[in-house]
């Protein structure tokens, strides 16, 4: 630091002082609001600027391509009595709601979600339960995932990812000192996997189920947990997966769709909207057919707007608009990686896993979101994180990404000498 910047920095806490002294204001340090350098103005240095942008342009991209994607669906018979922007209202009233509610919870001390984690993981499994009671539960394509709220269907599944990840960083806090006992420390977690699992596959849910599977299990491994142990459970998730996919007709014919989707068996039936997925990226080649461009998304390639939003990304922006979405998820899962060893050196093991948590969730997510647009992956119904058509995903993404900018903010206060 020059000289300069030391004498204005002496300044100021010698101004504060005399404050403090004179009104009797709250010791806060000036260091944990401001940062004062040679040659710079005093600015704001208390969140993860570029954390928001990336959230913020995802969102925002998001918004553009689910209108482009949806604007022509009000001449399929289905959805004739909506209008072109129909999808595109609804979506940015979600946003909106999201926007408003991550504010509301990032003023929520990281404190305060560790009391609530168990109530809270509670919570979601009675709305799992609730959705599957006949007239409470909405009914869309053969399954019961959703609760009419009125103005916004509410997905339980997507409150329990994030009351998974709380609960599973508080169970790994509360035992810490019994993770080298299987019994005590993860058979008990196992159970409660267990009873997600088999509400969830009641629906049918199975992507949910996966992304809630990988989070417990990344956080479990994150907290600690002996590797023989993990390694174990690991095995027991793989071999369930592997037994629902063999005693169900239509999953097992969606696996041998996936492996050979150009077979007139299945390009017209289980394959169909893979097929229609990659003819789209073919068409997009390296800058794509411009905006608003896209053949497929007219009635060919179903839930264009939700499932397959990347597939219309690839054909009117490219393989360099699909690059650009790839490179932003990688660098917000690292990003949120990075929050949780902040936090866990500075010992908030809770906060440190929830990030970590919430990490798994946005990336392992959208790993498979695209995976399945690419072909790489078996089709499952997950949206596209941030960015898909759906207001209980992006009202949930929103709140969980909120949680750790909190987590950043108490980090930086910390390690300025403040208190979280």
């Amino acid at each position: 630091m020059s000289l300069a910047a030391a004498f204005n920095m002496n300044s100021l806490r010698q101004r504060w002082a005399q404050l403090v002294s004179r009104e009797r204001l709250p010791k806060v340090p000036v260091r944990d609001w401001v940062s004062v350098s040679s040659g710079q103005s005093v600015k704001l240095q208390g969140f993860d600027q570029n954390l928001v942008w990336v959230v913020l342009a995802l969102i925002a991209l998001g918004v553009l391509m689910v209108y482009s994607a949806s604007v022509a669906m009000s001449d399929n018979p289905r959805f004739s009595r909506y209008t072109g922007n129909y999808f595109l209202v609804r979506h940015a009233a979600a946003v909106g709601l999201a926007l408003v509610a991550a504010v509301v919870t990032v003023q929520v001390p990281i404190s305060a979600w560790e009391r609530w984690a168990p109530w809270m993981f509670a919570a979601s499994l009675l709305l799992l339960v609730a959705v599957l009671i006949p007239g409470v539960g909405k009914v869309v394509y053969g399954a019961r995932r959703w609760i009419s709220l009125g103005l916004m269907n509410f997905q339980p599944s997507e409150l329990t990812k994030l009351a998974m990840a709380m609960y599973a960083a508080s169970y790994m806090v509360r035992k810490m000192d019994l993770k080298e006992n299987f019994v005590q420390a993860v058979y008990p977690m196992v159970i409660a996997l267990a009873v997600v699992g088999v509400l969830l596959l009641a629906e049918p849910d199975m992507g949910a189920f996966m992304v809630i599977a990988a989070i417990a299990m990344g956080i479990l491994f994150l907290g600690g947990v002996n590797g023989r142990m993990f390694l174990l459970v690991s095995a027991v998730l793989t071999g369930a997966f592997v037994l629902m996919i063999s005693l169900s007709d239509w999953r097992r014919e969606r696996i041998f769709a996936y492996l050979n989707p150009w077979d007139e068996r299945y390009a017209q039936g289980k394959a169909y909207q893979l097929t229609h997925s990659l003819i789209a990226f073919g068409r997009g080649e390296i800058f794509g057919q411009g905006l608003g461009g896209s053949v497929e998304k007219l009635h060919y390639l179903p839930e264009a707007h939700t499932d397959f939003l990347l597939a219309v990304i690839g054909e009117e922006l490219g393989f360099v608009g699909v690059a650009l979405v790839i490179a932003a998820f990688f660098w917000l899962s690292r990003r949120l990686f990075h929050i949780g060893r902040q936090a866990i050196a500075l010992d908030r093991v809770f906060a440190g896993l929830m990030a970590q948590g919430v990490g798994i969730w946005m990336g392992g997510q959208a790993f498979i979101n695209m995976g399945v647009n690419l072909g790489v992956l078996p089709t499952k119904g997950l949206t596209l994180p941030l960015m898909s058509y759906g207001g209980s995903a992006i009202l949930m993404n929103c709140v969980a990404l909120a949680i750790v900018l909190r987590i950043d903010i108490e980090n930086r206060q910390l390690m300025r000498g403040g208190r979280a």
